[in-house]
């Protein structure tokens, strides 16, 4: 049965991608497992949702066909796009499980690989992260407390215990690999593949390790420190290979993605690499001309109002925007003039104003 990802948001299925943004970063919030009463598999189905409706090829594509791809959909068929390209995160995911789908990732390994069963890879990981302006300015640094599958310390990764001896495998009588029939929804298939006793080595230990129970992996809390780019953009996401979750026996790690979610800022509204401010003057000011004090995220610099300046007036203070990641400089700010009119006048004011007015301004 196909999930309703807008329910899972909590939204109404014509939602902008502003309104999509807005109710997942609530829910994650809200569900984070490191947070007090979070639910990680709650976190995970908002995130899944979340990938698919902020993404508008992704979002037509759910929209018409739902989550299900199957032989129920009649006169469709398979279309390889829908399922290595819109579905591409969803498919790798169910590959990456050790169990589930029976082998169904080793059918496209001997695929892609002339037979030879792919090494297994450990979970990858997603983190987000929130950062004020300034931070994404600068560049900064975020330290997590990750609890993950990590190397037993004990046994290295090799599952058995220090000092054992090992012996053949009596699954793939030291061959490393099984050989299976396989029926799929793309036909009937022979299929090699990793033997699931020792894990493609060829021999298992006599005694397996008592620390992690010839796993080769331990749960464990990893500490450790993110550098994020100056320059970095909301809902930007920073890789670290083999930075998740370490596979049982041997393999390659998963790895880590930090998605960085900039906070609104007070003063600031950004656009790519350029920042834009809304500056109230007076109406003397902009009649007569002025130099106005304006902020930036490094200091307050003098901004020239020339005479005669009207509302809604923009102007471009060059090189005060956000760094630009491939190190070109920077962005600019752009100041647009608000005219300020007060509400309440002294009577001397009132007097200058009727002068104002019978000489016809």
């Amino acid at each position: 049965m196909s999930k309703d990802y807008y329910k899972l948001l909590g939204i109404d299925k014509n939602a902008s991608k502003e309104e999509i943004k807005k109710a997942y970063r609530k829910l994650a919030h809200k569900y984070h497992p490191d947070k007090q009463g979070g639910d990680e598999q709650k976190f995970k189905e908002i995130n899944e949702a979340y990938q698919t409706l902020s993404n508008d090829q992704k979002r037509q594509q759910y929209d018409q066909f739902g989550t299900t791809f199957g032989p129920g959909q009649q006169g469709q068929g398979f279309n390889w796009e829908d399922i290595f390209g819109g579905q591409q995160q969803n498919w790798q995911e169910a590959f990456n499980q050790e169990s589930d789908f029976g082998g169904f990732s080793d059918i496209f390994s001997s695929f892609f690989t002339g037979g030879r069963p792919r090494k297994r890879k450990g979970r990858d990981i997603v983190v987000d992260t929130e950062i004020t302006l300034e931070e994404a300015y600068q560049g900064t640094e975020k330290e997590f407390n990750l609890r993950k599958m990590t190397i037993c310390d004990k046994c290295k990764g090799s599952g058995a215990e220090p000092g054992t001896k090992m012996k053949k495998c009596p699954t793939c009588k030291g061959s490393g690999q099984t050989q299976q029939t396989k029926r799929t929804v793309f036909g009937v298939f022979n299929q090699v593949t990793t033997c699931p006793k020792c894990q493609g080595k060829g021999q298992i230990p006599k005694k397996e390790c008592t620390k992690c129970k010839g796993e080769g992996r331990i749960q464990d809390t990893e500490k450790m420190k993110i550098k994020i780019p100056a320059g970095v953009e909301d809902n930007q996401t920073i890789r670290m290979t083999g930075k998740g979750e370490a596979p049982p026996k041997g393999g390659i790690s998963g790895d880590l993605y930090i998605r960085i979610h900039v906070k609104d800022h007070k003063y600031f509204t950004r656009k790519g690499d350029n920042l834009h401010y809304s500056a109230k003057i007076r109406f003397s000011q902009a009649v007569l001309g002025d130099k106005i004090a304006i902020p930036t995220l490094e200091k307050t610099v003098k901004l020239k109002i020339p005479a005669g300046t009207e509302a809604g007036k923009i102007f471009r203070v060059k090189n005060k925007g956000m760094p630009r990641l491939n190190g070109t400089g920077k962005g600019d700010l752009y100041v647009k003039i608000r005219i300020e009119t007060p509400d309440k006048l002294t009577k001397k004011q009132k007097d200058l104003i009727e002068k104002m007015k019978k000489e016809g301004m």
